[in-house]
């Protein structure tokens, strides 16, 4: 489990609720804040606001070198996920990152979520179809975002070297291989 640095909601949303108090009782001002902030910081105080994920309830931070990395048996076994936010095997949003390995290749597969994926680091390269073609690699380096949607085929290369990328998406998460083969799962004993 990531190490996490929790804050105080209350504390945090303590300046609003004075406020949103003062008001009220008809003291003006709300130091500066919008009207819209002022709500939000009212329905959260009355217990009214959007009700939170497990675990999602309270600021927290969680620190790169704390990223519990773990083997993940639908990829090859020098690949490692981690879990950042959510459940990604539940139902609702999750966020995970994938380290892969230089020269490690993911072979054609998809997804039954949509998939929003943001480059850490490396360079990601990523093809689309059901057959894997280097002349279908597309590489994206660090900050670019690739949207993909549900059920398309595609396959990636650590063409350069190791890459990081996070991905965000409303879960379960689901990967089916194009070509049963290529699925790690069928090569355990």
């Amino acid at each position: 489990m990531p190490r996490v640095v929790d804050y105080d909601r209350r504390r945090l949303l303590g300046t609003a609720a004075m406020t949103m108090a003062g008001a009220h009782l008809g003291v003006s001002g709300r130091c500066g804040m919008s009207d819209e902030r002022a709500a939000i910081a009212m329905e959260a105080q009355e217990g009214r606001g959007r009700p939170h994920p497990p675990g999602q309830g309270v600021f927290r931070a969680i620190l790169a070198e704390d990223i519990d990395w773990k083997p993940f048996a639908a990829f090859p076994p020098s690949v490692r996920l981690a879990v950042i936010v959510g459940q990604p095997s539940e139902a609702g949003a999750y966020t995970i990152r994938v380290r892969v390995p230089g020269g490690v290749r993911l072979m054609p597969h998809r997804h039954p979520e949509d998939r929003v994926y943001t480059v850490m680091s490396g360079v990601f390269y990523i093809g689309l179809g059901d057959q894997f073609g280097v002349d279908k690699l597309e590489a994206y380096p660090p900050g670019s975002v690739i949207v993909l949607p549900g059920d398309t085929p595609h396959f990636h290369w650590a063409k350069s070297g190791e890459y990081v990328t996070q991905v965000t998406a409303i879960g379960p998460l689901g990967i089916e291989y194009i070509n049963a083969k290529d699925d790690p799962r069928n090569n355990n004993p």
